[in-house]
C-alpha cells in the first residue's frame, strides 16, 4: 500500500520504518527542513508539511496520493485557544482529503479525552462530551470532525500516556514534591506497542472503530514513579497521601478482544527496557 503519515516524529518516525520494512511505499510529513534528508536517508519520501492552523505545503500532491493516511498532529499546549486552533489544522486537513484518492484515515487520540471521573472508563464514556483537559476536549472535537465524514472511513486509537527508549514521564516528575493524586493508577503504553497496534489497524483494514491503547498494568503514581525515577537513577519524587476516589483506569478491552492483540509491555513496572 502507499501510506502517509502526518507528523514523523517520536511515534511517526519509528512507524514509518516499521511499515517500510514491511514493504508499503512510505510518505512522511516534517515541520523541519533538516529532517527532510533524514527521511529520505530511510527510505521515506520525504514531505516538508505545516498546520498553522492553514496547511501549507509545496508540491505535496504526492503526499497525498495514497489509501492510508495516519494523522498524527496532538493539540498544541499553552495555547489559550487550543481547541479552535486544533479544529482549523483537522479542517484543513479534511478539506485537502475530499480531493484525494486516501479512503482510510488512522487519527491518533489520547486517553486525556475521557473526563475526570473515578472508575473504569471505557471507549464510550466520552459521551458528555467534556473533557478533563483543554488538548482532551480538542481532541474530541477533532474526532467528531473526522467521523461524521463520508470520503473516506477513520479508525482512533486513543493512547495512554507514551514512554520507551529516551521518554519517560518520569523526566517531568524527578524532584518534585508533594504531587497530588500519588493513589492515581497510572495509564501507559510502550511505543513498541503502539507501533504494534497502528500497523495491525492497517493491515486488517480496521475500519470505523475507537480503541483505547493503554497496557495491562495500572500501578499507583505513588508506587510506579519513585520506582522508575531509581531505575533510571533520578531523583524520586514525593506524593501527598491524599484519598480522592477519582481515579480512573482506562479500559483496553475491546483492543485486545477485537484485535486479538497481545501486548510487548503489558507492565510499565517492567524497567528492563
Amino acid at each position: 500500500m502507499k501510506i502517509s503519515i502526518l507528523g514523523c516524529g517520536w511515534l511517526g518516525l519509528p512507524l514509518a520504518e516499521r511499515l517500510r520494512d514491511e514493504g508499503h511505499q512510505i510518505k512522511g510529513s516534517t515541520t523541519s527542513e533538516e529532517k527532510l534528508q533524514l527521511l529520505k536517508g530511510k527510505k521515506i519520501q520525504p514531505f516538508l508539511l505545516e498546520l498553522t492552523p492553514d496547511l501549507h505545503c509545496e508540491n505535496c500532491d504526492d503526499f497525498w496520493d495514497a489509501d492510508v493516511l495516519v494523522l498524527n498532529i496532538p493539540p498544541g499546549r499553552g495555547k489559550n485557544d487550543v481547541k479552535e486552533f486544533h479544529q482549523q489544522q483537522i479542517q484543513a486537513v479534511i478539506n485537502r482529503l475530499t480531493d484525494s484518492p486516501i479512503n482510510f484515515v488512522v487519527f491518533i487520540s489520547s486517553t486525556s479525552v475521557y473526563p475526570q471521573k473515578g472508575g473504569i472508563v471505557s471507549e464510550e464514556d466520552t459521551k458528555t462530551g467534556k473533557a478533563s483537559r483543554a488538548s482532551g476536549n480538542a481532541l474530541l472535537e477533532a474526532e467528531k470532525m473526522l467521523r461524521k465524514e463520508s470520503g473516506f472511513e477513520t479508525t482512533i486509537i486513543r493512547f495512554g500516556g507514551l514512554y520507551g527508549y529516551d521518554r519517560h514521564p518520569v523526566k517531568y516528575l524527578a524532584g518534585r514534591k508533594n504531587i497530588s493524586n500519588g493513589n492515581a493508577p497510572v495509564n501507559l503504553i510502550h511505543q513498541k506497542d503502539c507501533i504494534n497496534i497502528i500497523q495491525k489497524v492497517i493491515k486488517e483494514n480496521i475500519t470505523d472503530q475507537i480503541f483505547n491503547g493503554v497496557s495491562d498494568g495500572h500501578p499507583p503514581k505513588k508506587m510506579y514513579y519513585p520506582a522508575v525515577a531509581k531505575a533510571m537513577e533520578l531523583k524520586a519524587p514525593t506524593f501527598k497521601n491524599d484519598e480522592s476516589k477519582e481515579y480512573k483506569i482506562v479500559s483496553n478491552r475491546k483492543l485486545k478482544m477485537m484485535l486479538k492483540y497481545k501486548f510487548i509491555h503489558p507492565n510499565p513496572m517492567d524497567f528492563s527496557i
